[in-house]
């Protein structure tokens, strides 16, 4: 790919928050080897803003960078993720907030809090990169 196709390209900037550092490590690889082998110029890239270990240090976040996209676990201790979420999205309606947890149960609870799309760990990357970029 040549550097004057790169800035073609849209970028989204996301946040991740998780409050296990693995989850983060494997969330943010999983992007960049994506940004690494995608041949496809007319897809977007994906830049990693920042991370966050739980619900308030990603309010702080956002705040600061101010994301086009938070995937944020629903479970964590101090604010969770939907006391997190419902913040994001009442302060700032435009950043997209994806609800990424092991926990089905969380569903409903995550909707309610304004989440724009809730998936299983586990799920395809494809499935979770698609409902980043959409």
């Amino acid at each position: 790919m040549t550097h004057q196709s790169l800035d073609s390209r849209q970028t989204k900037s996301i946040l991740i928050c998780d409050d296990e550092p693995r989850a983060r490590q494997a969330l943010k690889a999983l992007l960049i080897t994506r940004e690494v082998t995608c041949q496809d110029e007319s897809s977007s890239m994906i830049h990693v803003a920042g991370e966050a270990r739980d619900g308030y240090e990603a309010v702080q976040l956002v705040k600061t960078i101010l994301p086009e996209v938070v995937v944020i676990d629903a479970c964590m201790p101090g604010m969770d993720g939907l006391e997190a979420t419902r913040f994001i999205k009442k302060n700032w309606p435009q950043v997209k907030v994806i609800v990424l947890t092991m926990y089905p149960d969380q569903q409903v609870g995550a909707l309610a809090a304004g989440a724009d799309a809730f998936l299983l760990k586990g799920c395809l990357a494809e499935t979770l990169i698609e409902t980043i970029l959409g």
